[in-house]
Order: C-alpha cells, then sequence, then structure tokens
C-alpha cells in the first residue's frame, strides 16, 4: 500500500453558545491521507479560537504532503521520525507540531482500517470504557451558568469538573471555587485551571489556598514555557500541578517530569505529536508514576487512555456540536466507550464540513 496524497481542509466551527463567551469559534485542520488501496486516513487538529489553523493547513500543505506521498503508510514510527527531522531548523514546537499531528493521526486510523482493528487494540489496549471529567466554567461565565454546565455533566455520571480560575485578584478567585464546591458537594473531583495568567507569587498565594477546598490539581499556574516557574510553584503549594496541553514531544515532557513540575500531565494528541508520540511520553511518565489526563480530544484520547498503564480520565469540553462527527461519542454513566470499529472510529459528516469548509 502506497500513498497517493493528502487531501487538506480547513473548517470553521462556532463554539457552542455558552463557550462563545470565550472562543467564538475553533479551527479543524483536517488532513484525509489516500492510498492506492482506497483506503483513506482521518486526521485532524483543532486550533481553539482558529488562532494559527491557516497556518497549520499551510504546513500540513507544503512540507508533509510531498514528504509522505509514495511512502508505506503503515511505517507509522518511521515516518513520525522523519516529520520530526524533515525540518532541523525549525525546532518542533507550535504549529509544525500541530501538522505532524493531524498526520500521524491520520497514518493510525490508516493502519487500524487495514488491519480491521481499533487504534487502542494496535497499541496493546482494549475497546473498553473510560472515565471522562467535565470540564468548562470559563472566566466569563457567571456562578450560575458554572453551575448548570457542571450539572449537566453530573447528569450525565461524570464524578469530576473543572473550571477557570485565573483573576487578578486572589479573593475573586477563591470565591469562585468556595462556592461551586459548596454546590456541588464534596464527593465531586474538583479541579481548577489557570491557563497561564498568573506569576509564581500569585499562583503560591492562591494555591496554598485551594487546600481548604480539596482541589485536584491546580494547572497551568503561570507562562507554559518558563517549566522553572511552573517546578517552583509545585514545590511550594500544598494541591497538585498539572500541565502539559501546551507542551510538545517526549522532549518536553522529560523536561517536566526531570524538573518535577507537575503531579499530573496532560498532552494533547492533537499538538504534542499525535497518537504514537502521546503513547511513548505516557510510558515515559510511566517511570516515574505519573497519570496521564490527557489535553481535549476525548473521541482520540479514549485510544491512548485505552493502552497505557497509567491513564487518569478524558477531558470533555463543550467546544462545538454542531454534528460535526457522523458518529459523535456519547458519555454514559461518566464514561466514553471505546469505538470498535477499525482505526480511531471517527468520521467527519459530509453535510458538517460542507458548512464550516473555509480553506
Amino acid at each position: 500500500m502506497k500513498i497517493t496524497g493528502i487531501e487538506t481542509s480547513l473548517l470553521r466551527i462556532p463554539a457552542d453558545p455558552l463557550v462563545q463567551k470565550q472562543y467564538a469559534d475553533c479551527g479543524m485542520v483536517v488532513a484525509e491521507v489516500q492510498t492506492d488501496q482506497g483506503l483513506i486516513g482521518l486526521g485532524y487538529t483543532v486550533c481553539v479560537g482558529f488562532a494559527g489553523a491557516e497556518t497549520v493547513k499551510s504546513y500540513l500543505d507544503t512540507r508533509l504532503c510531498p514528504l509522505l506521498t509514495g511512502k508505506d503508510p503503515s511505517a507509522v514510527n518511521a515516518l513520525w521520525g522523519a516529520m520530526y527531522r524533515q525540518d532541523m531548523g525549525i525546532r518542533k514546537k507550535g504549529i509544525p507540531m500541530y501538522a505532524i499531528s493531524a498526520a500521524d493521526i491520520a497514518l493510525w486510523d490508516l493502519l487500524g482500517k487495514a488491519t480491521g482493528q481499533p487504534v487502542a487494540r494496535l497499541l496493546g489496549g482494549t475497546a473498553g470504557r473510560i472515565p471522562v471529567y467535565g470540564s468548562g466554567g470559563f472566566l466569563p461565565y457567571t456562578t450560575d451558568e458554572i453551575l448548570k454546565e457542571a450539572q449537566g455533566f453530573l447528569d450525565k455520571g461524570c464524578r469530576a469538573y473543572k473550571l477557570k480560575i485565573g483573576f487578578p485578584e486572589a479573593k475573586k478567585n477563591l470565591e469562585r471555587v468556595r462556592d461551586v464546591r459548596k454546590a456541588l458537594g464534596d464527593d465531586i473531583k474538583l479541579m481548577v485551571d489557570v491557563n497561564q495568567r498568573w506569576d509564581v507569587r500569585m499562583a503560591v498565594r492562591v494555591g496554598r489556598a485551594l487546600e481548604e477546598y480539596d482541589v485536584t490539581w491546580l494547572e497551568e499556574p503561570v507562562l507554559a514555557d518558563n517549566i522553572a516557574q511552573c517546578a517552583e510553584v509545585a514545590r511550594s503549594i500544598p494541591v497538585p500541578v498539572a500541565t502539559g496541553e501546551n507542551e510538545y514531544t517526549r522532549y518536553g515532557f522529560r523536561d517536566l517530569i526531570e524538573a518535577r513540575a507537575a503531579s499530573y500531565l496532560q498532552p494533547d494528541v492533537q499538538r504534542a505529536g499525535g497518537i504514537g508520540e502521546v503513547v511513548r511520553i505516557a510510558h515515559l511518565a510511566a517511570a516515574y508514576d505519573i497519570p496521564i489526563a490527557p489535553h481535549l480530544a476525548p473521541e482520540l484520547s479514549i485510544q491512548v487512555l485505552a493502552a497505557i498503564p497509567n491513564g487518569w480520565m478524558a477531558e470533555w469540553v463543550n467546544f462545538y456540536d454542531q454534528g460535526v462527527f457522523a458518529e459523535p461519542p456519547e458519555i454514559v454513566d461518566g464514561q466514553l466507550q471505546v469505538p470498535e470499529r477499525p482505526g480511531h472510529g471517527m468520521a467527519l459528516n459530509p453535510d458538517a464540513v460542507k458548512r464550516f469548509r473555509v480553506g
């Protein structure tokens, strides 16, 4: 089997109405790897808020498509290495890794379809059920809106919820957490996410106070690029730190681990290097008994979580619900079922592609 070409497209998908308070839309960059045997592998990555989506598509078109065309798609790991090493003058952070991730996801999907196996089984896992935590609570939300969103997840059986903090006033953040904890009760795991908005002093001040509310983790307390500062926060507060959604490849996660910067690691399969690289990241973290809680893309993350020894939960955010997937995943009893369909099991709805395509 040979790759005959890669068709790319760019979708602009409106966010869920409530999420639009923070993000108007998302950019989905799609890569469909075509073969001489008629099989097509679907890969994609999502740029939250559409930021950088056109550039990711351009990198796919100009750098990765020519490299992969004519190759045997079953050599997934070798092709990942070729994509990673092609442009050695560009450090593999950000845009290039979004593009490589989309291509890698498509290659794993192809391998699954060619062998008739779900990706989870190819990775040594099972097509079981993966627990999910609800995520949202963006800064523009009122407390009532947060509680309504959280209740929606609880009604689906989820037993964990994550909300955003990160206001410049310490008191405002703590009051927000206090009110949500009081409303949800003590039996629900509660996580908080700063999205890189604080300096070390603020993160330590609030992080120490959060212990009172039994918070499972404090996420991205400082700038993600500054691993040393993240490690300083982690050493200084009783609440575990989580980070990794803005880190890339096993090398970036090695640096987080060596710095002891986090108790939970959050690689994004659509950013960190794709399915294969997130598995490698997970195995590296497993040597240190660090759990993996992937960022976003629950429909893809569950394939990895089903196959690694240190998986925690998948994250579900109501970013978009516009019929994008032909057979969308569904939370049942707080879990997602890993599809038994060959590949990663996801397909795009042609009507939605036509409606949202902008490039």
